[in-house]
């Protein structure tokens, strides 16, 4: 079952390049996850690109946590489904580019995997998902995403 869910991306910051193919990247990931989850139904989500400014401003706001994040997942409450819904809202995510940049540099690995690792990590949390416990939750969380990663062709 593959997925194809409408993801509208917005750029609201100007400290790294948004080419198509970063958009495309970021679209992938959303319907890769929603895939591998087993989402079958015609479905949204939002994306907000920031910087860590911005990003620090929503953590804040939304979260009372005074410093910038890596990406916030704003989850519709939507999901799982009601019997015989046939649309899904998944929800809004912000992430920092500047931030994935940076980690991406910290952690070894290339920006492309590092977007598309924080993008299924949000998708993740508006499923429903998490790892607040550092146990068993945040190992299924992570091991679900480096499944999906994998299955992109971006491995570490």
């Amino acid at each position: 079952m593959s997925n194809n869910c409408y993801v509208s991306i917005t750029n609201q910051q100007r400290k790294e390049r948004t080419p198509k193919a970063l958009k495309d990247l970021i679209r992938a990931t959303v319907n890769a996850v929603l895939t591998y989850e087993g989402v079958g139904v015609e479905s949204e989500m939002s994306v907000l690109l920031v910087d860590d400014k911005a990003i620090r401003e929503l953590n804040r706001d939304f979260r009372e946590i005074d410093r910038a994040t890596d990406v916030l997942s704003f989850p519709s409450g939507e999901y799982p489904l009601l019997a015989g819904a046939d649309y899904l809202y998944v929800g809004d995510m912000a992430l920092s580019l500047e931030r994935a940049r940076k980690q991406a540099e910290e952690f070894g690995h290339t920006y492309e995997r590092e977007v598309a690792f924080l993008t299924a990590h949000s998708v993740l949390h508006c499923l429903g998902y998490d790892h607040v416990d550092g146990g068993e939750q945040e190992k299924d969380m992570f091991t679900r995403q480096e499944a999906i990663l994998q299955g992109m062709g971006l491995s570490r």
